[in-house]
């Protein structure tokens, strides 16, 4: 029996409610919007005769252009000495950033420290329907850690960051200790690892100074999956704009120098240099967007099993910081070759899928090896499999959602998977994620060393133990599913 099968998606009974609270229970802020013929100072006499700190530039709540606030009013109309009269439509900040009101409260959160904004649209039906601010949700109980995201975010020097980085440990045993869902906790300890690079990211360019190009500098593999567990290490990479030849040279030598001091601060800090060499750092991982469209455009027509292991990673792939148009674009150009995918490309993906095998015995145990004195299985190998074969089968359906749960629910939305598979799969990775996660924390704050993938089976209990059996069977059927789906064989 499956033990774990029934696990719903809220939290554990007696836990408050915040991490299962949806946008649609809160009440929301309506939206004021001018136009943007408007001048700045009759928008500014608005605001404060209603003592609102956000308002909207656009021709009515469906067609927004931009929003305008206190900080916009001070760092681009007083500071830059601009007239009073200059239309609201000129100094408009035109970010506009928006979820829909299905979400959950601590997904909005997370989005608002992530893309650096105190303000939400809320969607839905497919319009705008209000606005929720920072503050709001903060004000709302169980907010701890994302109190600490803020002090992250407030945090300057790298010293300070190493600090920060060290409490997260704690935060994570807490959190999963208290029954919050694994996915949830993946998005916290990634959202306090992409508010870490920001900082660092700006500090360096603050030294060395501004880039001579436009670039996006992107997360791949777990931390792009927004699945980053505690034992984590740099895997990034760089897209900048294309320059003439005049410049290319002093482009490039600019960027693989900023990679550089960005690896050696963030491994300081606490994030370990790539074993694979997966780091913008090598020059590999940095490029022109034209150089990095020839690369995928070469593994894509060679769909070799390594061509195809490199394509796969960066699909799993999130921007952090620059221009996100030219990852954007890159995915677009992607998007357009899978439209006509060779068959060699899903067969080999799925070879690759298919190397991790279960971790079962001929007599239905787990399979371990030592490390010291204990036995052990690799977890972090047990789940390969299913990441994996779920991103197969969502490139397949041409779904370029990064996060494994997200690219399930897709799934199950499109058919693909009926509403038992789901479930199933959801709930076998969350639990090995969950235990993985425990474990990490337990090993660094009882144990004080370092984070490791591997599980201790004399620290399992029997249901564990069973439980544990009862997934790898199903990863076992995952993998014989897509095994005869993409490479025709039995």
């Amino acid at each position: 029996m499956f033990y774990f099968l029934h696990m719903s998606h809220s939290t554990s009974p007696g836990i408050d409610d915040f991490y299962s609270k949806k946008i649609s229970e809160l009440r929301l802020r309506e939206l004021r919007v001018f136009p943007s013929e408007m001048p700045v100072h009759e928008v500014a006499r608005h605001m404060a005769s209603e003592k609102i700190s956000c308002v909207f530039i656009g021709k009515g709540t469906q067609e927004l252009s931009g929003f305008i606030t206190d900080i916009t009013l001070r760092d681009r109309v007083l500071a830059m000495n601009l007239p009073p009269a200059i239309p609201a439509g000129e100094v408009m900040d035109r970010n506009l950033v928006a979820i829909d009101h299905e979400s959950y409260v601590y997904e909005a959160l997370l989005l608002m420290f992530r893309t650096k904004t105190r303000y939400l649209l809320v969607r839905h039906a497919g319009g705008y329907v209000g606005l929720i601010s920072r503050n709001k949700i903060l004000t709302e109980p169980s907010k701890s850690p994302f109190l600490f995201i803020q002090s992250v975010k407030q945090a300057v020097y790298k010293e300070e960051l190493k600090r920060k980085w060290e409490k997260v440990p704690k935060i994570v045993f807490k959190l999963i200790q208290r029954g919050v869902r694994a996915e949830i906790v993946n998005q916290i300890i990634s959202t306090i690892a992409d508010t870490i690079i920001i900082r660092v990211i700006e500090n360096v360019l603050k030294e060395i100074g501004p880039p001579p190009a436009k670039f996006v500098f992107f997360t791949v593999g777990s931390e792009g999956r927004m699945e980053q567990t505690l034992k984590t290490d740099q895997d990034n990479a760089i897209i900048y704009e294309d320059k003439g030849n005049l410049q290319r040279e002093i482009v490039r030598d600019y960027f693989l120098g900023f990679a550089k001091e960005l690896s050696l601060r963030l491994d300081f800090i606490g994030f370990a240099f790539c074993q694979g060499g997966y780091m913008a750092q090598n020059p590999k991982w940095t490029h022109s967007l034209s150089h990095w469209k020839k690369n995928y455009e070469g593994w894509f027509l060679e769909s070799s099993p390594e061509t195809v292991m490199k394509y796969a990673l960066f699909f799993d792939c999130r921007p952090l910081y620059g221009e996100f148009s030219l990852l954007e674009d890159l995915k677009a150009f992607m998007a357009e070759q899978l439209e006509n995918p060779l068959e060699r490309f899903f067969y080999n993906m799925t070879l690759n899928a298919l190397q991790f095998n279960p971790q079962l015995t001929w007599f239905n145990n787990i399979k371990t090896f030592k490390v010291g004195r204990a036995e052990v299985f690799d977890i972090k190998r047990a789940m390969s499999p299913m990441v994996e074969a779920i991103r197969i089968y969502a490139l397949s359906e041409g779904i370029f959602e990064t996060n494994t749960g997200k690219r399930l629910k897709l799934l199950q939305e499109k058919g693909v998977i009926d509403g038992k598979t789901y479930t199933e799969w959801y709930n076998a990775y969350y639990y090995l994620m969950a235990l993985r996660l425990e474990c990490q924390a337990a090993q660094i704050i009882k144990e004080g060393r370092d984070p490791q993938n591997y599980i201790e089976i004399s620290g399992l209990t029997k249901v564990q133990q069973v439980t544990i059996k009862e997934i790898f069977k199903v990863i076992g059927d995952l993998q014989l599913r897509i095994k005869i789906e993409f490479t025709k064989s039995f």
